[in-house]
């Protein structure tokens, strides 16, 4: 495997919350990083600046990810303007919350897009172009298993990128390149605190016996161990990083 400052990895969804946890950590174990963003170019700028400030390299790239035109541009970019490409962060991501009997289908088609149709993208791109020694980490989400009212949709999703992601570390059999997915739990994030009351932020942070929400550098923690040399052995795997929640 490489050296960890001569890698390079895209981050999608790497202007805000767990994606801007995850450029951040990467670029600070000397990863150039390619924060993607789909809009708020102002975000974005802000990420590379924090890696940047503190010594590292990194550009920002818009793509929509659900657009392969787009994202085989951005990959592109990776390798002209920084080498080629190591590590693949799939974390952008849409959600939703409605009962399955209320849901709107242009809502549950528009968080699909993203969540299932951009991650496979993504990954179709990271099969193709990841280096020997490369890592792929999709984004799945502990509802999963917790099973909650309202994420009906958003479960479906994140259960499909859980599946894409351990098929996608089958095929990659003889290329020395793992490819694992997180199951992150409640993790304060303004996606995530969006629409709760605080009797419901509580409610979640009691929930696991570690009595709170998690932080995206929780997250950003477990992904800088699978991308890193510590962790190429751990393949094919889907990380619950929820601080115990069953």
């Amino acid at each position: 495997m490489s050296d960890s400052t001569k890698r390079v990895a895209i981050v999608t969804g790497g202007s805000r919350g767990i994606g801007r946890a995850i450029s951040i950590r990467l670029g600070a174990d000397g990863f150039a990083v390619v924060v993607n963003y789909a809009a708020g170019a102002s975000a974005a700028a802000e990420t590379v600046d924090a890696i940047t400030a503190a010594g590292g390299r990194a550009i920002a790239v818009q793509a929509d990810v659900a657009d392969e035109v787009a994202v085989g541009a951005m990959f592109d970019r990776a390798e002209q303007e920084l080498g080629g490409v190591d590590v693949v962060v799939s974390s952008a991501g849409r959600l939703a919350l409605s009962t399955i009997a209320d849901q709107d289908l242009d809502v549950l088609d528009a968080l699909h897009r993203t969540n299932i149709r951009g991650t496979f993208v993504v990954a179709q791109q990271a099969a193709r172009r990841l280096r020997r020694g490369g890592a792929f980490v999709g984004m799945s989400t502990s509802v999963v298993g917790t099973q909650f009212p309202t994420y009906g949709a958003y479960v479906a999703s994140k259960s499909a990128v859980e599946g894409m992601t351990l098929i996608l570390a089958k095929e990659l059999r003889g290329r020395d390149v793992t490819a694992n997915a997180i199951a992150p739990g409640p993790t304060a994030t303004e996606l995530f605190l969006d629409g709760k009351t605080q009797e419901q932020i509580e409610g979640l942070a009691k929930a696991a016996p570690l009595e709170r929400l998690g932080t995206p550098r929780d997250i950003a923690n477990v992904v800088a161990f699978l991308v890193g040399p510590d962790g190429h052995w751990v393949n094919g795997q889907t990380i619950r990083a929820n601080g115990g929640m069953v």
